[in-house]
């Protein structure tokens, strides 16, 4: 009886054992944190980044006014790490399978749900994935972290939340669950939930009031009436913090200035930083340097400019890119922006000491087609902007002083360089807000300026030509010009078509080829993924059926 009984006893031990082995698949970190212990399975909310080691109940907010200067952030506390979660619910799955799901998260407003999404597969390292038990990532945020937390909070208010968080008090909750996508999409039960009061202040009536055009403006004021009530519920808007960190709004119609609103501290005098609006300038001093002949063709090759059998990978594809696939983004080059794995992305440029060889040292890419396929390129227009500084008389700066800033008035703006020291064409031209309406005009009188054609008026021609179909997957419909976006706006079953140069954080030129109508909005919402939308938001139910007619 005794040994059946040792027997049984080293049996259920190796039974135990083997059941603790199988039932993580990998080894999470130890909670040793008594508030993650007392607090396992919630979502909780804090006002500032705390160590969960000096995290106390205390410091937890229950609730949360929506305004600019406040700070939102989230902690997950779990009983074990995520891939443990998911092995549960997919046994047969390795950690490689695994780590290609994520959360699961479900917003509520007031017990109604108001969005779910399963979080990307590369939003958590798989280090995170595999081992962490408790995730700590701002929603709400003026410290402008790159999280993904923002940017899930982003999406949440452009598709439910704004429209369920209006003005007053609301009860946010918020549910996590664990999902796998091999072999196909599986959602697990329930592993961390929590809510927070979540209360809209009212706008007061002063923030939403439309400000008067003051004198000096170097414009002629216009006269024309619009809907002021329009603009005025958009004002209200961005005082409240539902279009975020919009800094300016300027209207120009039939050349006279219409409207004219500054926000968040922003002012008439202020530099804006637009980004990639920049790059369209490479474009306009392009036109104008072929006219005065130092650039003779759009169809000059790379090799009439660099011996390109002295950068890396060499290949013929490389002698044959043009400056016109440079312009409209269609060059052979193994590069995407919007692919953060692919060679040529321009972040991978940035950190180095020489943007145009990190440029031509890259490889061609054989399934591209030359000039058939649009992919976002910005350094290839670094390259662009090489190579006029290289052609023109006094480089870069000092022609475009000469042929474009002097002529349209503007003496009040700062380049940015690249480690050459040569004009940063990939963006970053700033400018006052009334200084881009200036170069939004230009193109709107066909390149002329006050009598005097400052651009070929057939360069404009061509710049607003749908050379390209933009990928709907990546920007939706669309065309593409000479380093100039095409879209077209819908208003009362009526459309609207437009060119315009368009930046990271929201910065918009637009200029209307159907209406006489350029507007600037210039804004901070920088790598968020609200900012484009917000801006086609604004656009499509406030500014244009204010001022169309």
């Amino acid at each position: 009886m005794k040994r059946y009984l040792l027997i049984l006893s080293i049996i259920i031990a190796v039974a135990s054992k083997t059941y603790a082995q199988t039932g993580n698949i990998t080894e999470p970190e130890a909670i040793t944190s008594a508030f993650q212990k007392n607090n396992i399975g919630k979502v909780v909310f804090e006002a500032d980044t705390i160590p969960l080691d000096r995290l106390k109940q205390t410091d937890l907010v229950t609730g949360y006014e929506a305004k600019p200067a406040n700070n939102l952030y989230m902690r997950l506390l779990l009983g074990n790490s995520l891939t443990n979660y998911q092995h549960s619910l997919q046994p047969s799955l390795n950690v490689e399978q695994l780590n290609q799901g994520n959360f699961q998260f479900t917003f509520y407003v007031d017990g109604k749900q108001a969005y779910q999404e399963n979080l990307h597969k590369g939003a958590n390292l798989p280090a995170t994935k595999n081992t962490k038990t408790t995730i700590f990532v701002p929603l709400i945020s003026n410290r402008g972290e790159d999280s993904w937390g923002r940017s899930l909070w982003g999406r949440f208010m452009a598709r439910g939340g704004e429209d369920a968080l209006t003005t007053g008090t609301h009860q946010l909750k918020i549910e996590v669950r664990p999902y796998v996508s091999i072999p196909d999409l599986k959602v697990g039960e329930l592993i961390a939930q929590g809510g927070i009061r979540f209360t809209v202040p009212a706008i007061d009536p002063k923030d939403a009031e439309l400000q008067p055009i003051k004198a000096g403006s170097g414009w002629q004021v216009s006269k024309e009436g619009f809907d002021t009530r329009k603009i005025m519920e958009m004002n209200a808007l961005i005082a409240g913090n539902r279009f975020k960190q919009i800094t300016s709004i300027v209207v120009i119609k039939n050349g006279k200035l219409l409207i004219e609103e500054y926000f968040n501290g922003s002012a008439r005098d202020s530099l804006h930083n637009p980004r990639s609006v920049g790059k369209t300038f490479a474009s306009t001093m392009m036109g104008i340097a072929l006219h005065d002949g130092y650039i003779k063709s759009v169809n000059q090759t790379l090799k009439e400019f660099y011996h390109l059998k002295k950068y890396g990978n060499y290949s013929p594809q490389k002698e044959n890119v043009t400056l016109k696939s440079l312009l409209t983004m269609s060059s052979v080059f193994d590069a995407d922006d919007n692919k953060s794995d692919s060679p040529g992305n321009e972040e991978n440029m940035y950190p180095t000491d020489d943007w145009v060889k990190f440029t031509l040292d890259l490889k061609t890419d054989s399934n591209k087609a030359a000039g058939k396929q649009w992919n976002y390129f910005t350094a290839g227009v670094v390259v662009l902007g090489d190579i006029l500084n290289k052609s023109v008389p006094k480089r870069l700066d000092k022609y475009s002083a000469e042929k474009l800033f002097k002529p349209l008035g503007i003496s009040n703006y700062r380049w940015q360089y690249t480690p050459q020291n040569v004009p940063n064409t990939a963006g970053g031209l700033q400018m006052r807000s009334l200084d881009y309406a200036k170069f939004g005009q230009l193109y709107k009188n066909g390149g002329s300026w006050n009598g005097k054609q400052v651009i070929p008026q057939s360069w404009v021609k061509e710049s607003f030509t749908r050379h390209l179909t933009l990928p709907k997957d990546v920007v939706g419909e669309g065309f593409y010009g000479y380093l100039f976006w095409n879209k077209t706006y819908t208003v009362n079953n009526k459309a609207y078509e437009t060119y315009y140069c368009s930046g990271n954080g929201g910065n918009k030129i637009f200029v209307f080829t159907d209406q006489p109508l350029v507007v600037i909005i210039t804004a901070e919402a920088y790598n968020t993924p609200y900012a484009h939308p917000q801006v086609d938001k604004m656009m499509q139910d406030y500014i244009l059926p204010a001022v169309l007619k």
